[in-house]
């Protein structure tokens, strides 16, 4: 089983490097680190509430798909990408990032948890309101309303 995770990571990876690489910019690459991870993060997870809320039909495969995929990402420390003076730029992080450091590593390692009781669930979606408990509490405290997206 660990091998099948660690397989399933490295080709998520190299999957995604080309997109990845083609969001970067340049002159912003902490900025540009962490939308990218964050949109993948959207991007497996959105199906998952919208499944759970009934929007979308529930299909045990494509859940599965995206539950990996959430797990795959999980092992990877999104909150090297916020190094000092990174909040500056093409960013929707609030300032409280850089000043409460441990909270929001405390709050990031509160999501890597739930995707891993989310991962543990054998009955599919049914432990999900964790992970969205931990994505709105970072989303409140860290996450600028009015940039972007």
């Amino acid at each position: 089983m660990r091998l099948i995770k660690t397989l399933s990571a490295a080709a998520l990876t190299a999957t995604l490097s080309t997109a990845a690489i083609a969001h970067q910019v340049k002159e912003e690459p902490n900025q540009s680190y962490r939308q990218s991870y964050f949109a993948l993060i959207g991007a497996n997870a959105g199906p998952l509430f919208g499944m759970a809320q009934g929007k979308i039909d529930y299909d045990q495969k494509q859940a599965a798909t995206h539950i990996g995929n959430l797990q795959a990402l999980s092992s990877i420390d999104v909150t090297s990408a916020f190094p000092a003076g990174s909040d500056k730029g093409t960013t929707r992080a609030k300032p409280e990032i850089w000043s409460n450091k441990d909270d929001f590593g405390n709050k990031f390692a509160k999501m890597q948890d739930a995707i891993n009781a989310l991962s543990a669930d054998t009955k599919g979606i049914s432990n999900l309101g964790g992970l969205g408990q931990s994505c709105k509490s970072c989303h409140d405290d860290y996450k600028a309303k009015d940039y972007l997206y």
